[in-house]
């Protein structure tokens, strides 16, 4: 198959996706600090936003005629994040997302989105682009936010 790479790279991503749905859940659940309910609030918001990227990554992975992993070996077999391992504090936490968010941000900018243009896939393309500058707009809010600590 000639798009072997790019649904391997896909199916990476997706992968990752999923360490950060559940790693944002459990900063949601056990963050700690005086920005407690801000921050209790914005992970919420972030591991919806990447439920709803994830799920977008599997369809384009069958619509190129790839088959997404499904389950959560195969997810951790194939992420190159790791599982959360901050301290619950939220600096921690936040120099730990910003440092997630980064490596996503260049594997989709060095492998996915040539992958994409190889085979002159516009939509696979327009999609890793939209995640990236999601990314990179989360990349800089959290910095914003850590300036002020």
């Amino acid at each position: 198959m000639d798009n072997q790479k790019l649904i391997n790279f896909l199916n990476q991503l997706l992968s990752n996706q999923f360490v950060m749905y559940v790693k944002l859940h459990r900063y949601h659940w056990f963050v700690q600090g005086r920005h407690f309910f801000q921050l209790h609030d914005k992970f919420e918001e972030l591991y919806k936003r990447f439920a709803e990227d994830l799920d977008e990554v599997a369809e384009r992975i069958l619509m190129i005629e790839g088959k997404p992993l499904a389950t959560m070996s195969k997810y951790l077999k194939e992420a190159t994040l790791e599982e959360a391992n901050a301290d619950d504090k939220e600096d921690e936490i936040i120099a730990q997302l910003i440092a997630d968010f980064q490596q996503i941000i260049e594997e989709i900018r060095q492998q996915g989105i040539p992958y994409a243009n190889e085979l002159k896939d516009e939509p696979t393309d327009d999609m890793l682009t939209s995640i990236q500058a999601t990314l990179e707009k989360h990349v800089w809010m959290l910095q914003a936010y850590r300036a002020y600590e």
